[in-house]
């Protein structure tokens, strides 16, 4: 062993693995607090609520109950064009559990699990999807 390499004495290896259990457990308590809210806003919004665990179908599912068209997935897949993209689709399932804009920035965008708590626990109720609504009908010539 070279005596100028450092060393972790038991109580050290003792005090990073001890702190590395309770971020583990803090994150597995978010991890579930996620997918219990999430489960909720697909249930409220009539979709299954197994699809909020699916890595990617729940993308298309979201894309789904804001009504954008399901390729919106493959841009939510896209680094740096997700957030855009994302920003877009959370206002429009804000308007789509009747809330407005700016409750999908803050509330669904920036704080994402405190909004998605306020619409699956609160009085919130899926309208359909908002973004349907604002287009118009293809010309019928």
């Amino acid at each position: 062993m070279d005596p100028s390499q450092p060393t972790l004495t038991d109580a050290d290896q003792a005090a990073l693995f001890g702190t590395l259990a309770v971020f583990g457990i803090i994150g597995l308590v978010f991890a579930v607090i996620g997918i219990i809210v999430m489960w909720k806003v697909f249930t409220k919004a009539g979709q299954p609520g197994w699809a909020s665990i699916i890595p990617i179908y729940n993308f298309y599912v979201l894309t789904k109950i804001g009504g954008r068209p399901g390729w919106w997935t493959v841009l939510l897949l896209i680094p740096f064009v997700n957030i855009v993209v994302f920003a877009v689709l959370a206002i429009d399932i804000a308007k789509s559990f009747g809330k407005d804009a700016v409750f999908g920035i803050v509330g669904l965008w920036l704080f994402s699990i405190i909004g998605f708590a306020i619409l699956a626990f609160g009085g919130a109720q899926y309208r359909g999807p908002a973004a349907l609504s604002g287009r118009q009908p293809a010309y019928q010539g």
